[in-house]
């Protein structure tokens, strides 16, 4: 198993001083270049798996040759689609809130990257949520965009969509957010080759509820959660 659900505090982020030499000038040609592929991607409206997508696609990401954590959320929404920039909504206070970091940590691609599920707004369903995030993103270009940052140290794997991606290979994608936190919990430091893989509920306010039942969240993971982020950025 490459990546680890919970693997033990790697020795770059005990080290503060312990930081990755500058990317090659080859090295950010060729993640500029993905970029742009990306962002030119019109696969979910021209040949969809399934419904095409409702409005014009407009990929939403930040890719980055430096950065130790990415957030591997669930599609951008709305308010996301309409100012280019991820998590410009209250699940993005949120999420800030819950990794101790401020919108100049967050949005700075050097120590960030933010890889949804779905790069586009995939519309609204009849109920007033969000869609679920396309499946030609994660089919066309997750595989290579991970393989291009092999500088990560953490992924938070934010909801359902996310966790099943990143997760399934380990088998665990079948499990509830509540149960692949508690094995991060139970399963105690190991020493594993690859980025640290912790899995977290959708910031949405629409998990309230799940965030009272489950006081452990905040009581034992946000601790955990900001202590790797802090030594991280």
């Amino acid at each position: 198993m490459t990546n680890s659900l919970l693997a033990a505090t790697p020795p770059e982020i005990s080290s503060a001083a312990s930081r990755p030499s500058g990317p090659s000038d080859a090295r950010k040609r060729s993640l500029d270049e993905l970029c742009a592929r990306i962002r030119a991607c019109r696969v979910c409206r021209d040949a969809p798996l399934g419904t095409p997508l409702e409005r014009e696609p407009n990929p939403v990401f930040v890719l980055s040759t430096t950065a130790r954590i990415c957030i591997a959320g669930q599609a951008p929404g709305n308010l996301a689609d309409r100012s280019g920039r991820p998590f410009t909504d209250p699940s993005g206070v949120r999420l800030r809130a819950w990794m101790g970091v401020g919108e100049d940590v967050f949005y700075d691609s050097r120590r960030v990257a933010i890889v949804p599920m779905g790069f586009c707004f995939p519309g609204t369903d009849p109920k007033g949520g969000d869609r679920p995030p396309r499946p030609e993103c994660r089919r066309l270009w997750h595989a290579e965009v991970f393989a291009a940052m092999p500088q990560l140290s953490l992924i938070l794997a934010v909801g359902r969509a996310a966790q099943s991606w990143h997760l399934g290979p380990r088998g665990l994608a079948g499990r509830s957010v509540a149960e692949a936190l508690n094995l991060w919990m139970e399963r105690g430091p190991e020493s594993r080759e690859g980025p640290t893989i912790l899995p977290l509920p959708h910031p949405s306010w629409r998990n309230s509820g799940w965030i009272l039942r489950n006081p452990w969240f905040e009581e034992t993971i946000l601790p955990e959660l900001r202590r790797r982020i802090a030594a991280l950025v």
